[in-house]
C-alpha cells in the first residue's frame, strides 16, 4: 500500500491527504487502485457468491420476457426510501430519499422523498380541477386535459423540505445513513405549465400581492406565496422525469416553486386564491415560523440556503484500508448556482476545491468529487458549499449562534464525518 501512496501524483493540495481535484481524469495507476466506501447495507442484501464469474448459470438460458414497466433489479431491493413518522397508510410522516445509494443528480421518480399531512388521495384526474380566483378579472377553472393543451417547460430542480436536516439542531449527533438525516431533499425533471400564462390569462388585479395555493389533500393544505415569485418562475408540474407525476408527489398536479422550502411546493394542487395579504395560515405561523435569540421570530424564510453533503464516505458504510478514495456528494442552493464546493479531511482546519461534475445548474443538485489519500488514520470529513451570491454555508456553532436553539427548520450547517481507524463512519459535532 505505501508503494500506491507514493506516486508523484498523489501530492496533497491540503492537509489529510485531498489531492488535486482533478486526478481521477488521470489514466493509470490512481485508477487502478482507487477506491470508494462500500455500503453496509449493500453488503447484507448481497447473496453468497455461490456462482462461477467466468461461466455463470445465466448465460446458459434465456432470461426474463418484456415487462409493461420496468422495475430495479433484485439485487438492488435495499435502495428504498427510509419511511418515518406515522406508518399507517393515511396519515402524517415522512419518507427520506437514500441520498447514499445514488449517483449523478437526478432522483429517480420512486425514490423521490415523501412529506404527506394526511396521506396520499387517489385523485381521479378526469374529475380534478384547478380554480384560479380571488382579485382576477377573470376567474379560471382547468381540468387536467386543459392543462396539457398548455405550452410546456422542463427544467432540474431540486425541492427540499424546510425541515429537512433538522436533527443537526439536536444537542446530540444522531447516528443514521446520510439519506435518513438529510434526504428530505430530491432532484428531478420537472415538466409543466408556467403559471404566468394562467396568471395572466386570468387578469391579475393591480392590487394583488399575494397568492393562497390550496392542495386537494384531506387536510387541504395551504401556504401563502408572493405573487412576483409565482410570475417569475414557477410552473404547474404535471411531469416528473418524463411520465406523469406520481400520485405521492402530487398527482395529477404540482405547484413548482423553483429554489423555495418544500411546503411551498403544494401537491395535489386544486386552488390559487389572487389575494392582497398573506392569510396567516397555520403552515405559515405555527409552522415554518422560527423565533430566534432576540426574541423575533423568522416568518416566509421561503428561500432554501445552499447546503451541500458528503454521501461517500458516510455512516453507514466502510472504509477497506488506506488507498486513494473518492469523496462524493451532493451540494444545492435556492439562490441559484454552486459555484464552489470545498472539502475538507482535517475537520476544517485546511480544504482543498473539489471537481464539480458537469452541467451545474440553478437551484439543482451538483455533484461534486475529491480524491482522498486515507493513510488509514482518524479523520474528519466535510464539505462547503458556496452559490453564485457569495453565499457561504456556515459551521453549525456560527448557525447556533445566529438563529438560537428555538428553531426547527433551514437548518443548513456543514456535517462532520468521523473516519475510525478501522474503517468506521460516524456524525460527529467537530
Amino acid at each position: 500500500m505505501a508503494g500506491k501512496l507514493a506516486s508523484e501524483d498523489l501530492i496533497a493540495v491540503a492537509g489529510g491527504g485531498l489531492l488535486h481535484r482533478r486526478l481521477f481524469l488521470k489514466a493509470g495507476l490512481v485508477l487502478a487502485t482507487a477506491q470508494t466506501a462500500t455500503s453496509l447495507r449493500a453488503e447484507e442484501a448481497s447473496p453468497p457468491k455461490a456462482e462461477d464469474p467466468a461461466d455463470p448459470s445465466w448465460i446458459h438460458k434465456t432470461g426474463l420476457p418484456f415487462t409493461g414497466y420496468g422495475a430495479p433489479s433484485k439485487y438492488e431491493k435495499h435502495v428504498v426510501r427510509n419511511i418515518g413518522g406515522n406508518r399507517t397508510p393515511q396519515g402524517d410522516g415522512v419518507s427520506w430519499t437514500p441520498l447514499e445509494e445514488l449517483e449523478g443528480i437526478v432522483t429517480p421518480s420512486g425514490l423521490h422523498f415523501e412529506r404527506h399531512h394526511d396521506g396520499v388521495p387517489e385523485i381521479d384526474p378526469a374529475v380534478h380541477r384547478l380554480v384560479i380566483h380571488g382579485l382576477v378579472q377573470r376567474p379560471l377553472e382547468f381540468t387536467v386535459a386543459n392543462l396539457l393543451r398548455y405550452p410546456m417547460r422542463s427544467r432540474f430542480l431540486f425541492i427540499e423540505c424546510g425541515g429537512n436536516s433538522n436533527a443537526g439542531w439536536h444537542e446530540e449527533p444522531i447516528q443514521r445513513p446520510a439519506g435518513a438525516f438529510h434526504g428530505l431533499v430530491s432532484c428531478a425533471e420537472w415538466t409543466g405549465v408556467p403559471l404566468s400564462l394562467l396568471l395572466n390569462e386570468a387578469g391579475v388585479d393591480p392590487k394583488a400581492s399575494w397568492v393562497i395555493a390550496e392542495g386537494a389533500d384531506a387536510g387541504l393544505l395551504n401556504v401563502s406565496l408572493p405573487l412576483s415569485k409565482l410570475m417569475d418562475d414557477a410552473m404547474v408540474g404535471l411531469y416528473q422525469n418524463g411520465e406523469r407525476v406520481r400520485p405521492e408527489n402530487g398527482y395529477p398536479i404540482r405547484l413548482i416553486v423553483p429554489g423555495w422550502e418544500g411546503i411551498t411546493n403544494v401537491k395535489w394542487l386544486r386552488r390559487l386564491h389572487v389575494t392582497d395579504a398573506p392569510a396567516m395560515t397555520r403552515n405559515e405561523t405555527a409552522k415554518y415560523t422560527e423565533l430566534l435569540p432576540s426574541g423575533k421570530a423568522r416568518m416566509f424564510t421561503f428561500v432554501m440556503d445552499a447546503k451541500s453533503l458528503i454521501t461517500s464516505p458516510s455512516p453507514g458504510q466502510k472504509m477497506h484500508g488506506a488507498n486513494v478514495y473518492e469523496i462524493r456528494g451532493l451540494a444545492w442552493s435556492g439562490s441559484g448556482k454552486i459555484s464552489k464546493v470545498e472539502v475538507s479531511a482535517d475537520g476544517g482546519k485546511s480544504w482543498a476545491e473539489a471537481e464539480l461534475q458537469d452541467p451545474v445548474m440553478s437551484q439543482c443538485f451538483t455533484r461534486f468529487r475529491s480524491p482522498w489519500a486515507w493513510d488509514g488514520k482518524a479523520a474528519l470529513l466535510k464539505s462547503r458549499a458556496t452559490d453564485e451570491t457569495g453565499y457561504v454555508q456556515p459551521e453549525r456553532d456560527v448557525l447556533i449562534k445566529e438563529r438560537g436553539r428555538e428553531g426547527y427548520f433551514h437548518y443548513n450547517a456543514i456535517v462532520c464525518w468521523a473516519v475510525d481507524e478501522d474503517g468506521t463512519i460516524s456524525h460527529v459535532y467537530a
